[in-house]
């Protein structure tokens, strides 16, 4: 977080058309400030200029991929601008980064909720739970609907915490056929992936009703660990009353 007082003003210069690892190089460089958390970046697209290949580049010429200039801009701490810009050089490539000396006179003030509450730190608790993971086909219905769908209403009537459904691009099970989208995005029988986290007892209660529905598929449990983050601090204390 930006502090009062001394900091560094950089600006990098690249074009509207480079690329990064198959990204456009502005958004690559953001996002890279982003994840180091520096304080802030701005992005601004120019409509005309030239570079180091004096070439002009501007939106009066009616191109459809014309290169505009795109300018970055962020402040920091001299410290955090040493750390990242090492990174920053070798991600610029023939594009310009200047450094400016400037002063912080008020920064930000981040994590302030509507009414000017501070927000407070996510929890963080860790638990022990069971991963059930159920493998089926798109096509597969059970009583005239989707599978998976009554899947998902099954474990929703059985109050299981929550269920995520996937759908493949390509599988193939226990009789080896390749099961894939067209090129045309029509299903061929997908394969459909059902990832559900909550206590052992109540996934194991599921079974019958798996039993049940399921024709072919396969269910997988696993031992997981559950890292959840919550801003309910009245849930936390009321978990702790009850411990």
């Amino acid at each position: 977080m930006l502090q009062t007082g001394p900091a560094k003003k950089v600006t990098i210069y690249v074009g509207e058309d480079q690329q990064y690892h198959g990204t456009a190089l502005y958004a690559a460089i953001v996002d890279f400030l982003f994840f180091r958390h520096v304080a802030g970046a701005t992005v601004t697209r120019g409509l005309a200029g030239f570079g180091a290949d004096h070439h002009l580049h501007t939106t009066r010429i009616l191109r459809l991929t014309e290169n505009l200039p795109i300018k970055i801009e962020f402040l920091e701490s001299a410290a955090k601008v040493e750390e990242v810009m090492p990174k920053l050089y070798e991600m610029a490539g023939s594009g310009l980064i200047e450094v400016q000396d400037t002063t912080i006179l008020k920064p930000n003030s981040p994590g302030v909720k509507e009414g000017g509450t501070p927000a407070r730190p996510a929890l963080r608790t860790e638990s022990s739970a069971k991963l059930m993971r159920i493998y089926i086909g798109e096509s597969d219905r059970w009583r005239d609907k989707p599978l998976h769908e009554a899947l998902v209403q099954a474990c929703r009537a059985n109050d299981v915490a929550g269920v995520t459904v996937y759908r493949g691009v390509m599988g193939y099970g226990a009789h080896g056929r390749v099961h894939k989208e067209s090129a045309l995005g029509v299903s061929h029988d997908r394969p459909i992936l059902l990832s559900i986290i909550d206590k052992e007892e109540k996934l194991r209660a599921l079974l019958p009703l798996l039993d049940e529905m399921i024709e072919q598929g396969l269910v997988v449990l696993s031992d997981v660990d559950v890292i959840k983050y919550t801003h309910d601090y009245v849930a936390a204390e009321r978990r702790k009353e009850v411990r």
